[in-house]
């Protein structure tokens, strides 16, 4: 972990449309507040960038030597279907009818593929990852408090956030830089749109209609949490009613995020965070990424090369090392020439990482043009993070680095020319933003996890050949994988196994 780099880490704030300098409100405490999936389906690619992303700023953080409180929140009720008209069934809820099983049981299913997903991407998990349906007593208190400053109003058991009223003393609109006159409804549903004073009115708290089966007693009725309420109630509760960064991917800046600072505003007085953050989308071969036109693609599917658009399949680090190639705020396009590009990239570095950490020291070596040269790459390093979590150019510093290490290894560099203390900043640069601030994963580990799922199927194909009394097959397995290091053992009780010889 390096000394603490608050006074130069600078990160751009969606609100303000600049690079700020990062400083926390209450050091070395930071409230780091991410919203995250709504599980009713398989994670995919969007899911991914967001989870890479954040991951990413929560790993440098913790390598600056702040103390992070990350919280993820998990929703789990209030999405309806048609966001865009913010109408129709809700999502999770949908699911349940169409597969004939409890909303929670989808809710469970679908959030444990999100985390096999994420740890798959090795992305750490978050502090706490809260539900909505766990917060519900807490969203009504919140929605009690926006009525008791005058910013919502009842009608017929739903409650609305009261937006020409907002208006008279805040703004709306800038973080999106969306004019209200020119939106939409920010409505949950467009039938109840003769009960609001405003079509710009969103719902706070929704009356359930009697087929909508998640519902839950309120002071006003029956009913259900709008959407943007969660964040809201769930990032205050667990971060203080004003925290630090409030992250996101960049279609939630409109209308999610702004009614976030809307509530918050209308219940505490002011704006919820410091500095807002978002990641740009995905796209698959130049196209936007949708069920309809064929390119939808879910981890699962990427992992084992199960789609129409893919190749082959890819190891969930290319994955992750080509969302590090592009700067969070640019969009990324995935094909199977950029991962078959990234894979290649993936292999070259840490190829390179293993090579440096077999290497023995420099005894005698002088401080010269090479060691200058491999400081200044690594201080490139540290200084494409602290310029808003720059991964781009932390990776050409780090192939830079790269080209460095091969070149030792090959003696184009003479191990003299190399200083003892340039190399342990090398050793230590590269193999803190590799594994701790990339978050990539060596292919030792990698290797050595697949050679040992590869010699548990071997003993089992022998176990098969000696029930069968083919002993011949079974000491053939044992012989042979002896000649490459792996010894079997098989105890009293006909256990098998093995230790693999350094």
């Amino acid at each position: 972990m390096a000394e603490k780099q608050e006074s130069s880490l600078h990160l751009y704030n969606s609100l303000s449309r600049k690079k700020e300098l990062f400083e926390p409100i209450n050091p070395p405490f930071v409230g780091l507040y991410v919203c995250g999936p709504t599980v009713y389906g398989d994670p995919h690619l969007g899911h991914a960038r967001a989870a890479i992303t954040f991951d990413v700023v929560y790993r440098y953080l913790k390598y600056l030597g702040y103390k992070v409180r990350y919280v993820r929140n998990i929703t789990d009720v209030g999405h309806l279907e048609n966001e865009e008209a913010e109408q129709g069934e809700d999502k999770i809820a949908k699911k349940a009818r169409l597969e004939k099983i409890e909303p929670m049981e989808v809710v469970q299913a679908y959030t444990i593929k999100y985390h096999e997903g994420m740890d798959a991407l090795n992305c750490i998990r978050p502090s706490i990852e809260p539900t909505a349906s766990g917060h519900i007593i807490e969203q009504i208190e919140l929605v009690e408090k926006i009525l008791e400053n005058g910013f919502a109003y009842e009608v017929n058991g739903s409650v609305y956030f009261d937006l020409m009223k907002y208006r008279e003393s805040n703004d709306y609109g800038t973080l999106s830089g969306k004019v209200l006159e020119d939106l939409q409804s920010g409505s949950r549903d467009t039938e109840g749109m003769d009960e609001k004073k405003s079509p710009h009115d969103f719902a706070l708290w929704k009356k359930a209609t009697p087929e909508h089966i998640m519902r839950w007693r309120s002071p006003w009725s029956v009913g259900f949490p709008g959407w943007h309420l969660e964040c809201t109630t769930m990032s205050t509760k667990y971060l203080g009613e004003k925290f630090d960064i409030h992250g996101g991917g960049l279609d939630l800046q409109f209308p999610h995020h702004e009614a976030e600072i809307a509530q918050c505003r209308g219940a505490h007085g002011h704006d919820p965070v410091n500095y807002w953050m978002h990641n740009n989308m995905v796209t698959i071969d130049g196209a936007k990424m949708s069920k309809s036109a064929g390119n939808f693609i879910n981890l699962e599917e990427l992992f084992a090369g199960d789609h129409d658009k893919l190749e082959k399949a890819y190891d969930p680090m290319v994955v992750r090392f080509l969302m590090l190639q592009s700067h969070y705020r640019s969009k990324i396009d995935f094909s199977n020439e950029a991962l078959q590009a990234a894979e290649k990239g993936y292999h070259r570095l840490m190829n390179a990482v293993d090579l440096l950490n077999k290497m023995e020291p420099p005894k005698n070596g002088t401080n010269g043009e090479a060691d200058s040269e491999i400081v200044e790459a690594c201080e490139r390093c540290h200084s494409a993070m602290n310029d808003d979590f720059n991964t781009a150019l932390v990776l050409a510093a780090l192939f830079e680095l790269s080209n460095r290490i091969n070149a030792l290894h090959n003696g184009q560099i003479e191990k003299n020319a190399v200083s003892l203390s340039a190399f342990t900043t090398l050793t230590k640069t590269v193999n803190d933003f590799v594994f701790e601030v990339m978050g990539l994963e060596s292919l030792a580990e990698k290797d050595s996890g697949k050679t040992e799922e590869l010699v548990e199927l071997l003993i089992e194909i022998r176990a098969e050949a000696r029930a069968r009394k083919d002993f011949e097959t079974s000491d053939k397995i044992r012989d042979d994988l002896m000649k490459i290091g792996i010894r079997l053992k098989d105890d009293k009780s006909g256990k098998t196994t093995f230790e693999i010889d350094a």
